[in-house]
């Protein structure tokens, strides 16, 4: 039996409850009294940005009764540090994760996702510089940690590169996080990003077989 555009609808709405009331809990946004947009919004908002792969803006100007995307931006960039909301993310990735894993060695992998930037380099913060690709050498940078389980992907951390990092940077703290959780690794799978002397040295320090495309 075929499901109907409702369950569809129902499940999509459960799950973005889900995220709204994890962040709302490890992630309080302390609004003064006259602020008349709410924290479930705010949460609603990013959510919808991130799970359909779009910005604020476009999420604030398509949806009905939305704040505008400056405000949305504004209270969330005045509340969070990007240090302390990693920790958080990492936190409620990993909090139910392991406990769905197998018990038996898997396979971890670590990409760099590089997002083009073509706009003014000195209006905005965080950007990453790295080999022209897509007619630019400006990115917005992430990395992410994940265990990799018949075709399925469990995310265990997040973490964004900014200007003056490297990718042994995040490696290393990728290892560190390995090494302290009650998982046993087959073998680790990185991307050509990583492919450099530092990183091959963090590798065979934490003793982890591990592949990876040679540049």
């Amino acid at each position: 039996m075929q499901s109907t555009q409702a369950d569809s609808e129902i499940e999509e709405e459960h799950l973005l409850n889900f995220v709204v009331n994890s962040l709302e809990g490890e992630l309080p946004v302390d609004l003064d009294e006259n602020v008349e947009v709410t924290t479930e919004t705010l949460y609603e908002v990013l959510a919808g940005a991130s799970a359909g792969g779009t910005s604020i803006n476009h999420v604030c100007e398509t949806t009905d009764d939305s704040p505008h995307a400056n405000t949305v931006r504004g209270h969330l960039t005045d509340q969070f540090e990007l240090d302390s909301v990693e920790e958080v993310g990492d936190t409620l990735l990993q909090r139910d994760t392991l406990e769905t894993l197998p018990d038996r060695p898997v396979e971890v992998c670590a990409d760099l996702h590089l997002d083009p930037y073509y706009g003014d380099e000195d209006e905005t913060e965080a950007l990453y510089s790295s080999q022209a690709k897509r007619g630019t050498t400006t990115f917005h940078a992430y990395t992410t940690l994940y265990v990799r389980v018949r075709n399925k992907r469990y995310t265990l951390a997040v973490r964004q590169l900014v200007a003056g990092e490297t990718t042994s940077d995040v490696l290393g703290e990728f290892l560190e996080l390995l090494d302290g959780l009650d998982l046993s690794v087959k073998a680790v799978y990185l991307d050509r990003g990583f492919y450099n002397s530092t990183c091959l040295k963090l590798l065979y320090a934490h003793n982890y077989a591990y592949a990876m495309p040679i540049v």
